[in-house]
């Protein structure tokens, strides 16, 4: 009951306060404002597109647009995004120099106190950008919007030394594996004995986000090389993916790139993706023909940061559930 006015069965009526959507409507013109003092133009990119990101573990719904109203289901598959980041990369390479947007992205198999199929993301580019001027911005912004001062900066091989006690860059599946046994952890049985990253991320969820972002919010950043995504490796002893994740209060709110610049290796992260999905059971999505040949004509050096908008706000209200400041959640759309 949002306001007291409304019972369970109301299903007609939005989950959250009219005072959740005022306050999220001011953190939007504020984010706006942010963005306009930095010289940010505000762009406005397809939502539906006939390509989308290729990643192991982001799963973007499909529709059939179809010529003929009375076969539905002939005509090209077309993609809802997961995110705006192809099509903003293009406007890059086509010479816009720091571009940002607000959108609705989707992503399917995610529900829950703080994940809607359908859900607001901002992202930005700035060419020129780098590592740590993108964690720079990105810190800036969440002060400017959540009030609780500068982020500290954490490298991925710190966190996991002091919450998990292991070098995250060099321990093997074996170790992993005995790490988690030291902290009782029950192993979920789909994790695969020798799939490092998998191992990884669910030490990562487990015993080293709910201490992240505490007493201020923390960046993440220089995640293993595996795990880079769409962002630059940097050569080193480990090689590290200049990678970076803003969170608060536990919760990951932003994930940031110094964004890969070449083609030829977005094609084979592309092509090792799709591999991972099929090898999980899931669709091969379409090759990203038309950001290849934006990175071919020139995609400036720049840093990207997607951030989660609906968690913003929740964290911004003290909720712990974004159906409390978004109006209607899949359940009631």
């Amino acid at each position: 009951m949002p306001d007291g006015r409304f019972s369970e069965e109301d299903d007609f009526a939005p989950t959250a306060t009219l005072a959740a959507l005022r306050m999220r409507a001011e953190l939007l013109k504020r984010l706006r404002q942010f963005f306009d003092r930095c010289g940010f133009l505000e762009v406005d990119t397809p939502v539906l597109s006939a390509e989308t990101v290729v990643d192991r573990h982001l799963d973007p719904l499909s529709l059939v647009l179809f010529d003929d109203p009375r076969r539905p289901e002939a005509g090209r598959t077309l993609w809802l995004q997961t995110s705006p980041e192809f099509a903003m990369k293009r406007l890059l390479a086509a010479g816009a120099t720091a571009i940002y947007q607000v959108a609705h992205a989707f992503r399917g198999a995610e529900r829950g106190r703080w994940h809607n199929p359908e859900f607001t993301i901002v992202e930005w580019y700035r060419a020129g950008d780098d590592l740590d001027e993108g964690m720079a911005r990105l810190s800036e912004l969440a002060d400017e919007m959540l009030g609780l001062g500068p982020a500290e900066r954490l490298s991925y091989r710190e966190a996991f030394l002091r919450h998990v006690h292991v070098d995250p860059h060099g321990a093997s599946c074996e170790e992993l594996e005995a790490a988690a046994r030291r902290r009782g952890l029950a192993i979920p049985s789909g994790l695969e004995p020798g799939d490092r990253d998998s191992w990884l991320e669910w030490l990562l969820v487990e015993c080293v986000e709910p201490h992240l972002g505490k007493d201020r919010p923390t960046i993440l950043y220089d995640y293993p090389a595996s795990q880079a995504a769409l962002a630059q490796v940097r050569d080193g002893d480990p090689p590290v993916a200049e990678r970076f994740e803003l969170y608060v209060a536990g919760i990951e709110l932003a994930n940031g790139y110094h964004e890969l610049c070449d083609p030829d290796v977005l094609i084979e992260r592309s092509r090792i993706a799709n591999d991972e999905r099929a090898a999980d059971g899931k669709c091969r999505l379409p090759e990203p023909r038309r950001l290849v040949s934006a990175m071919r004509h020139g995609l400036p050096p720049s840093t990207g940061v997607a951030l989660g908008f609906d968690r913003l706000v929740a964290l911004a209200a003290g909720m712990t559930d974004i159906a409390r400041v978004m109006a209607f959640p899949v359940e009631r759309a």
